[in-house]
């Protein structure tokens, strides 16, 4: 297997900002951790970012926020990506609808990825459905991914392992399938 991680959206907006998920701030030192064993593995790292048009038909559920080229839309300072990272923007929850992702995943020759940030049960899920529906295998480290709620952590948690068998693991055991590669 060759793996890949696959951030999404830790940005400002929700760390910190307007759809701030309150417990957003206590996944940054996990992932750190994630990004700098991958770095040290060379496993490559893609952020991928809500980046909103000002009009954008989803700020009718969600109001405005992740406006493209603002401060809310760019990685939360913790976490910036490095040079060799890839970052791309989204405009949907998920990280493959209208986004390069599948092409970079496949010339990185990744069979399997580690998803990792916000929110569990909407850009998380819609991210794994994406990558199910092309193939990869997914690893999730549930304690590197958040909700807004707990009941959304596990209700998001519970349907990405039933619906598109991911494996839910902790960050240790994520760390250790890295490490067998």
């Amino acid at each position: 297997m060759t793996y890949a991680v696959v951030v999404v959206d830790m940005i400002n907006d929700f760390v910190k900002g307007i759809l701030m998920v309150g417990r957003a701030k206590d996944l940054i030192p996990r992932i750190s951790h994630l990004l700098t064993y991958a770095r040290a593995h060379n496993i490559p790292i893609i952020y991928v970012n809500d980046s909103h048009l000002p009009n954008d038909r989803e700020f009718k559920i969600w109001g405005g926020h992740a406006i493209a080229g603002t401060a809310g839309s760019q990685v939360v300072e913790d976490l910036k990506p490095l040079p060799n990272d890839i970052v791309l923007q989204k405009m949907r929850y998920s990280a493959f609808f209208g986004t390069s992702l599948d092409n970079i995943l496949r010339e990185l020759k990744a069979t399997s990825l580690v998803i990792t940030g916000i929110v569990t049960n909407i850009c998380i899920q819609h991210t794994v459905a994406g990558a199910f529906f092309r193939g990869y295998e997914v690893t999730i480290p549930q304690d590197c991914v958040e909700a807004f709620t707990e009941a959304e952590q596990k209700e998001g948690l519970e349907y990405i392992k039933r619906m598109y068998g991911s494996n839910i693991v902790t960050l240790e055991e994520g760390l250790k399938l890295l490490g067998d590669v």
